[in-house]
């Protein structure tokens, strides 16, 4: 009955996560484009920093809490579900597309900081100034996102944005409507990232399970369940292109943003992740470099290998660090 009660409040946390996400990006979107901000903007910023505050939050939380290996076990194990799960899935259901930006501008950019994350993590410690630099980071990537974007001018890229962030739309939208909306996904989010912590934690310490196995695993699934979801209804919709965009987008927010912000924070320390783990993580980055480069495209087969590779990692955290 304890763990039932500790899984209530993982699936209470989770949910509210997700409501509160939802509610802030509409309500800060939709005020920003009643402001007389850009849709193209308003989809780059504000929409792209929003999707990645359950992540913050919680490794926040986790962080602030003093369970850092759990901060950092969200962000890892993201990313490895991202590529590996989510993906996977993804693929296996329909072939992904891959545009040509993906290929040559984001996902050596996923990389690079795939890689940067992994150096400084190496004494063990993520301290403020190399979280300004990676906040720093994401900034600058964004503002390069935006200069890009208003260079290229895709007719077709505008009119998704005009239609997903409908001006006539929000400006019908009272102001204190949507300010009252962020403020409802703000309490989302911190009460989520509570009952996440909570449900967690204790289920960690029941089952005698390290708290880094419990993040790596079903916290980093719990937080990346919104983007599978998507993704199924995207790849059944044929949207292959708009799949891989938004999971090399996550994982780089995830590493730049959610890490940075909290390490300058808190620094983070860790004695629980392992080499084995950031080896995974990279190692399924650079695994996307042939299985995008080769056909610009990612097949069934592929797929299958991504999402054996994500089963099969969690079934070596559990055997090797648990039994």
């Amino acid at each position: 009955m304890p763990v039932l009660i500790d899984l209530l409040w993982l699936i209470a946390g989770l949910t509210a996560l997700y409501f509160g996400a939802d509610w802030l990006v509409g309500g800060a979107s939709k005020l920003a484009v009643k402001f007389g901000i850009s849709p193209l903007v308003v989809g780059l910023t504000v929409v792209a920093f929003g999707t990645s505050a359950p992540e913050l939050f919680v490794s926040i939380g986790f962080n602030q809490g003093g369970y850092p290996d759990m901060a950092l076990g969200n962000v890892i194990g993201s990313n490895i579900c991202n590529i590996g799960l989510v993906l996977g899935v993804s693929a296996f259901i329909c072939v992904l597309t891959i545009k040509n930006q993906l290929l040559l501008r984001d996902l050596p950019i996923l990389v690079i900081a795939s890689l940067v994350f992994c150096w400084m993590l190496m004494n063990g410690v993520i301290g403020r100034f190399e979280g300004c630099l990676l906040f720093v980071a994401i900034i600058g990537y964004t503002i390069f996102q935006l200069i890009l974007a208003k260079k290229v001018k895709d007719p077709e890229v505008l009119e998704e944005y005009e239609t997903e962030f409908d001006p006539s739309a929000a400006a019908k939208e009272p102001v204190w409507k949507l300010i009252v909306l962020i403020l409802v996904g703000l309490a989302g989010l911190y009460f989520g990232a509570e009952w996440l912590e909570r449900g967690g934690v204790s289920i960690a310490k029941r089952m005698g399970v390290p708290e880094a196995v419990i993040s790596l695993t079903l916290v980093a699934f719990s937080t990346s369940v919104p983007e599978l979801a998507t993704s199924i209804i995207a790849s059944l919709k044929r949207e292959g292109d708009i799949i891989v965009g938004n999971v090399i987008g996550s994982c780089i927010f995830n590493l730049l943003s959610v890490i940075g912000i909290t390490a300058m924070i808190t620094p983070i320390v860790t004695t629980q992740i392992e080499m084995a783990d950031l080896i995974v993580m990279g190692g399924f980055t650079a695994l996307l470099i042939p299985i995008m480069g080769s056909r610009k495209r990612i097949s069934r087969w592929e797929g299958g290998l991504l999402l054996a590779g994500y089963v099969g990692y969690c079934v070596f955290l559990w055997v090797d660090r648990v039994a």
